[in-house]
């Protein structure tokens, strides 16, 4: 068996936390009295910040079940998805498995993964149900992934920037109108020095709109809907309202212009005012949060079960562990601006906001936690990397002129249906 492509839209949470032998050996059968060993694999999470969290979590786990041993190892965050084919390929999955749904849809597919609904039902209710059905795949009997910690993004304002630009910041935007509005007038007052829109339009963006991605199987993202939104970004673009290097493949995103004061709007997730303070500090007193403009985007990590394990039930045991609210609280106590995969967590926020140090966080937080229960996934599951990067490249023609927004949109349509399931 051989898995290839995995490569999708990620969100990779663990890359912003970040600052073996597998295939799960066993002493003793399943379920016996015996000694038993499993492997558990995270992303990107082995270092000052977090190594303590887990070898406590292991040792607890291990003194609570004599007997057992977890081996806990841990990938880096550049080519986990590789790392995870090369483990598949070679049957060294490891039983106990860090994986976005992307990720666990792949090798959902090949039946490398345990159905966590058909052994254990009752037990998803326990979950975030946005994160628990990003784990559902259309084309899939079953779930595959308890929601571990989860993410989300706001609106992040430099109210000092837009104020110097004459606009008065009492009522920040709420909708695309408004903030395009404001964009044009920053833009204006500015002479282009300062801008607020740093990123051309994706699915993800056109979801929030309101925009279908998919529909009975077909990507129909070309709609009038999505030529509208598009239209708003090539405005702006002509008005001076956003840089030519968000047009660049090789761009790095919103959020570090505006950490260079070059723009006064980005989304960023509830942990950004911990970035300002090592990176910006002085933007920190200027800067204030806001809901996500539109249908607030989820993203997931999550915890599998291989269904290759020697050891299934302690594999199983362990998963449920690691992601009980206890655990979660106590882990999202040391990753700040992140959300519980538990329902009972993101009904007390306070259990994990208390310990936030800037007030900005903590405020940027609860405002997030509060969207968490109604956010959604911003790609569908069959959205490959391919096919978003096509999407880039397409719109970005667009924005700058070059060809017409609705032959962009049914190009990246088209390449995308044609290449759905490859």
């Amino acid at each position: 068996m051989k898995l290839r492509n995995i490569a999708v839209p990620i969100a990779a949470l663990s890359l912003l936390l970040a600052g073996c032998t597998g295939g799960g050996a066993s002493i003793g059968a399943a379920g016996s009295d015996q000694a038993q060993e499993i492997t558990f694999q995270t992303w990107s999470l082995k270092n000052d910040r977090f190594t303590p969290y887990f070898e406590k979590l292991v040792a607890d786990f291990e003194k609570d079940n004599p007997g057992t041993k977890v081996n806990w190892i841990d990938q880096p965050g550049d080519g986990y998805e590789d790392k995870i084919l090369q483990q598949a390929d070679s049957g060294e999955l490891p039983d106990v498995i860090n994986l976005p749904p992307e990720f666990a849809y792949k090798l959902a597919q090949v039946d490398l993964l345990v159905d966590l609904e058909a052994k254990d039902a009752k037990k998803l209710d326990e979950y975030v149900d946005g994160a628990t059905n990003a784990y559902r795949y259309p084309d899939i009997k079953g779930q595959y992934g308890y929601a571990w910690y989860l993410g989300t993004d706001l609106n992040w304002f430099n109210t000092k920037a837009i104020q110097e630009a004459g606009l008065d910041t009492t009522n920040l935007p709420t909708d695309l109108d408004s903030l395009f509005d404001m964009a044009k007038k920053v833009a204006a007052a500015t002479n282009g020095e300062v801008k607020m829109i740093a990123d051309v339009p994706r699915t993800g963006t056109l979801s929030a709109a309101g925009v279908k991605i998919i529909e009975n199987g077909k990507f129909v993202f070309n709609s009038p809907d999505a030529v509208k939104v598009v239209e708003r970004y090539k405005d702006a673009y002509a008005a001076g309202a956003m840089p030519p290097e968000a047009l660049n493949a090789d761009y790095l995103g919103n959020s570090a212009l505006y950490k260079q004061g070059k723009t006064a709007w980005t989304t960023a997730s509830a942990g950004f005012p911990s970035e300002l303070e090592k990176e910006a500090p002085t933007l920190l007193e200027s800067t204030v949060s806001t809901p996500r403009i539109g249908h607030a985007p989820l993203f997931i990590q999550g915890i599998s079960v291989s269904a290759k394990s020697k050891a299934p039930d302690l594999a199983m045991k362990f998963a449920q562990y690691v992601t009980n609210n206890t655990n979660q609280i106590e882990f999202l106590k040391i990753a700040q601006g992140f959300f519980p995969g538990t329902k009972e967590g993101n009904e007390n926020p306070d259990s994990f906001t208390s310990v936030i140090e800037i007030p900005l966080q903590k405020t940027a937080t609860e405002q997030a936690a509060a969207a968490i229960g109604d956010a959604t996934p911003e790609y569908p599951i069959q959205f490959t990397y391919d096919m978003d990067k096509y999407l880039q490249q397409q719109v970005a023609l667009a924005v700058k002129g070059d060809i017409p927004v609705q032959e962009a949109l049914d190009k990246a349509a088209d390449y995308a249906n044609k290449n759905l399931g490859k």
